[in-house]
């Protein structure tokens, strides 16, 4: 039988309509659309939080900012207590209920979504992406590590995993209290956020190290050194929707494979499994033959880009949502109390 031949490509018009129908035809766009939008949310909080730094570090003498809850989503080791917490009490802890929160809400993204949230919403998988994409337009191409190295490097993530969860298994109820009552978990954020505002030359060196990397190897971080991202990867060996990839209309180029970023084989799968896929769309949109790779499950229609990424960013703000909802997103530590805290957190 033989194979058919791609179909040629459309262009869309100008105006704001042709940029929404962009969307819709275009994974690539949507899903840039909602890493857009993250990295301004994230970058509103990070103003937020600066401004709530300086009225702390002045003892009260600025103008009062609230603290930016959307900041706890940045301490998942606080977050993974809290859920051990909860899991063991059935109470949600009083501290950082917000992180607490992001942190389930990306948790169901990779049990429902694959790693979604890595390659959609991750603002340090953004800023990844971008390096590697810069790498590849200084150099020409970006490095393949050997599989002997790729291999064993990999795992390095889950052995980072592994330390933390088995470090959280191991404390009991009172153990568990003590650390989430305690004024260092109450100032978590606030030690985040001098650790970045106040880089020491050892820190620095670190930071450029991975960015020079991350310009050479794709998503050096993100593939070898994340324990997000491997919890994540191990979720999404649940998840219902896979790459599909139709024997009977591939052309066998290759294409999908060569744009993968995660180096996976997809030209040679049925269902793209393993614990290495974000969901990224990316062969999907290499694919010149329609509807021969599609994101789907087992049964039901195909999940275009743009439906897909409503769907992570959608399940994201229904848990934080109920969160705020319920009267668990923001957090039991008072303004007097990080009067006090960050003096503290900050050595004065």
């Amino acid at each position: 039988m033989p194979k058919p031949n791609p179909a040629p490509a459309s262009r869309p018009g100008s105006g704001l309509g042709a940029r929404l129908l962009a969307l819709r035809a275009d994974a690539q766009a949507a899903r840039a659309a909602v890493q857009g939008a993250f990295l301004a949310l994230c970058a509103w909080i990070g103003v937020e939080f600066a401004l709530f730094m300086r009225w702390g570090l002045s003892g009260g003498a600025a103008a009062q900012v609230r603290h930016p809850a959307g900041a706890e989503g940045f301490l998942p080791i606080a977050a993974l207590l809290s859920l051990r917490h909860w899991l063991a009490t059935g109470r949600i802890h009083g501290v950082h209920p917000a992180g607490l929160s992001i942190f389930v809400a990306v948790l169901a993204i990779g049990l429902l979504l694959k790693k979604a949230f890595c390659s959609w919403m991750c603002p340090v998988g953004t800023l990844g992406e971008g390096l590697w994409q810069l790498g590849r337009r200084l150099f020409g191409a970006n490095l393949d590590l050997p599989r002997w190295a790729d291999y064993p490097l990999r795992a390095v993530k889950y052995l980072i995993l592994g330390f933390f969860v088995l470090a959280a298994w191991n404390m009991d109820g009172p153990m568990l209290e003590g650390f989430l009552d305690s004024p260092y978990n109450a100032a978590a954020d606030v030690r985040m956020y001098l650790f970045f505002a106040r880089l020491s030359g050892l820190a620095l060196g670190v930071i450029l190290v991975l960015a020079l990397l991350s310009l050479v190897v794709r998503n050096v971080w993100c593939r070898y050194l994340c324990p997000y991202g491997a919890l994540l990867g191990l979720l999404s060996l649940a998840s219902p929707l896979r790459i599909t990839r139709a024997k009977a209309t591939c052309i066998d180029c290759g294409a999908c494979t060569r744009a993968c970023p995660s180096r996976i084989q997809v030209h040679r799968a049925g269902r793209v499994g393993g614990d290495e896929c974000t969901a990224c769309y990316r062969c999907v949109s290499a694919c010149p033959v329609p509807d021969t790779l599609e994101m789907r499950a087992p049964v039901g229609p195909a999940v275009p880009g743009w439906v897909f990424g409503l769907l992570a960013a959608g399940l994201f703000a229904a848990v934080t949502g109920l969160a705020m909802l319920s009267g668990h997103w923001r957090t039991s530590v008072s303004p007097a109390d990080y009067l006090r805290l960050i003096p503290d957190a900050a050595g004065r």
